[in-house]
């Protein structure tokens, strides 16, 4: 399943309610695992980005899908990047003419 590595911010809404965000995080994953998502990890970060998740997604419409709900509830935006493996990368890079 392709990878996806992605940053979160919180929004003003977001910190201003930073005290139920578990069970926001919480109830994202149960949300993920509904539309065939795999979160492999999830993390608080400090610095520029608030979360970061590490995450499986069958196809890249339910990864999309999944992160606009995210978005429209208010609480982060999202910056999410397509991540591959060493193995995949090195099929990727025999592809090079």
């Amino acid at each position: 399943m392709p990878m996806y590595i992605t940053l979160y911010k919180w929004t003003e809404q977001g910190i201003k309610n930073v005290k139920s965000a578990p069970d926001r995080a919480a109830a994202a994953m149960k949300a993920a695992e509904a539309a065939g998502i795999k979160v492999v990890g999830l993390y608080v970060t400090q610095g520029e980005y608030d979360l970061v998740a590490i995450s499986e997604a069958a196809d890249e419409q339910a990864a999309v899908a999944l992160l606009l709900a995210q978005g429209a509830q208010g609480y982060v935006r999202t910056t999410t990047m397509r991540a591959f493996t060493m193995a995949e990368f090195a099929e990727i890079v025999k592809k090079i003419p």
